[in-house]
């Protein structure tokens, strides 16, 4: 996003002309309801870069030294018992940091006074892992002495080695995010992208959160793990016509009409390995999910997603960065939020 220098003094004719017409611009946007979307992520992205100012790779090389390889060595043998688990847990972090910024909430169960994310609808029967990361907070607070490490950094660093250990690149995870007090259902349901949003609504999604159109291209490549229930694809597969008629003849062996809404079906075709397939399968429309399929479907992405179907390397190296950009959304810092001693509940003084 490029920002503007305010500059005093008197106009040239040229300069008011230029002005006047920017100005007739931006009211022109504003009317169509743009400028405050463009407003949003403008304020959201220096918001961001706040607490981005006071995260750091090196946040725990002294207060903690093993925490980083404690965290690993447990990811790993989960992604190992079930190949599964690594899509699960790179999802608890997107899902984390969509709703509220990168600070843990959607580990908290419900309470008297929260109203737990995990029962929004999209994660509802749908988010996992969490026995995982309450498995890895056990294991690093006994590596810390004590609990040092917060839940929120838990989840970015599980998101890159989840990635990792099924074959992915690497990133390096800015640390030392704080633990929210709070949770909020309804902000999850109204943030969490749906598998039925078109390709317009996606790159609105992404950019409230100071995510670009790239952002939305490359981090939909998280799609390459994992699999999704049918009644996050039934509408696709039955209903769309930008959908290879064989692959949804196939699906639709999986999903019937009615029924069956937890079955699953992989995001692609190589669901456990993470690569280029989820690219290669959307410019053949073999997309599993209505959304996966509006990033290849005649619109402004298409080209990004070809460009991934065959180069590796450059989707590893964006992937990465889109990342780092994710896991900086409105992290709490300094004194705000807190440190749990349980992931699942907030602390109690």
């Amino acid at each position: 996003m490029v920002g503007e220098d305010s500059k005093s003094g008197i106009l040239s004719g040229k300069e008011a002309r230029i002005a006047q017409s920017t100005n007739h611009k931006i009211n022109r946007m504003a009317s169509r309801g743009y400028f405050s979307v463009f407003l949003h992520a403008f304020v959201l992205a220096n918001v961001a870069t706040l607490g981005f100012s006071q995260l750091s790779p090196n946040y725990y090389d002294y207060s903690c030294p093993n925490a980083l390889s404690t965290i690993k060595s447990v990811v790993e043998a989960a992604v190992q018992k079930e190949n599964r688990m690594g899509a699960s847990l790179l999802r608890l972090h997107f899902h984390d940091c969509f709703v509220n910024g990168c600070d843990g909430s959607i580990l908290l169960d419900s309470s008297p006074s929260i109203d737990s994310e995990k029962n929004a609808r999209q994660n509802n029967q749908s988010a996992r892992g969490f026995e995982v990361v309450d498995e890895i907070k056990q294991a690093v607070d006994a590596a810390c002495g004590k609990p040092v490490v917060s839940c929120a950094d838990i989840l970015a660093v599980v998101a890159r080695d989840s990635v990792v250990a099924l074959g992915g690149p690497t990133w390096e995870v800015k640390l030392g995010r704080r633990d929210s007090t709070t949770a909020s259902r309804a902000a999850a349901e109204a943030n969490i992208p749906l598998p039925t949003l078109s390709l317009s609504e996606l790159i609105t999604s992404f950019r409230i959160h100071g995510l670009d159109e790239k952002d939305l291209v490359v981090l939909s490549g998280g799609h390459a793990l994992g699999f999704a229930h049918c009644a996050t694809f039934r509408g696709h597969i039955y209903n769309d016509f930008n959908i290879d008629p064989n692959f949804a003849q196939y699906l639709q062996s999986i999903c019937p009409r009615n029924g069956g809404d937890e079955n699953l079906a992989p995001l692609d075709s190589t669901a456990t390995n993470f690569d280029v397939s989820y690219y290669s399968n959307l410019v053949q429309k073999k997309g599993l999910l209505h959304s996966d399929q509006e990033l290849f479907n005649g619109g402004s992405t298409d080209g990004l997603v070809e460009q991934y179907s065959y180069n590796t390397q450059a989707f590893f190296a964006d992937f990465g960065d889109s990342m780092i950009k994710l896991g900086n959304i409105q992290p709490l810092t300094g004194d705000q939020g807190e440190v749990r001693v349980n992931c699942r509940n907030v602390n109690y003084y």
